[in-house]
């Protein structure tokens, strides 16, 4: 049964892979490029730079579906292949900036009503778990690295060349190299580990 699944799996990953083939051969040909074709190929990408921003898978899918429909709304404005990932990145960025700064005020709002209110929550076991877990002093230690800083490390720790990560923050190319050194000693002095390289 396992070895039906597999190869039922494997031949769906060879139709996908034949048709992404033939769009991008097409892409090539005509120059356009194809909606369904750069979602397929940019995803993960985007999901990660709006993860890095926003920190919450969910919140982090809303600004992939938004970045997207503005893919949509101006894919005839980006011409080459080439501009499209840093294209997407940097829009992906900029709406996860704008959700946080929404989510900041919302949150403002919330925190003042419950004082008023006079009621508290108590924390979720996730929240414990991840407390416990140490992400939430990773999550603080890369928060407190100045931008532009954290978001050249992010993008570098997500495989992204210095070219793309330049041309994603409108930054020098060669700066880039210098930005991501020292990203990651702020944040190796803001986790607490100086010396040690953990990203």
């Amino acid at each position: 049964m396992k070895s039906i699944l597999m190869l039922i799996m494997n031949e769906s990953t060879d139709i996908f892979v034949d048709i992404m083939s033939e769009q991008t051969a097409a892409t090539a040909a005509t120059g356009k490029i194809e909606f369904e074709e750069a979602f397929a190929l940019h995803h993960r990408t985007v999901f990660r730079a709006a993860r890095s921003v926003v920190q919450d898978a969910a919140v982090a899918e809303d600004v992939v579906q938004e970045t997207y429909l503005r893919l949509y709304k101006n894919l005839d404005s980006i011409t080459t292949e080439e501009m499209l990932r840093p294209w997407l990145i940097r829009v992906a960025i900029n709406v996860a900036k704008n959700t946080v700064r929404g989510n900041i005020r919302a949150n403002t709002r919330d925190d003042n009503y419950v004082k008023e209110s006079g009621t508290t929550h108590a924390p979720s076991v996730e929240t414990e778990y991840e407390e416990s877990a140490g992400v939430s002093e990773i999550h603080r230690a890369l928060s407190r690295v100045k931008e532009p800083l954290r978001s050249c490390l992010i993008l570098k720790q997500q495989g992204l060349s210095y070219k793309e990560i330049a041309t994603s923050l409108d930054l020098n190319e060669s700066s880039i190299g210098t930005f991501v050194a020292r990203a990651r000693q702020e944040f190796a002095r803001f986790y607490g580990k100086p010396g040690k390289e953990t990203i």
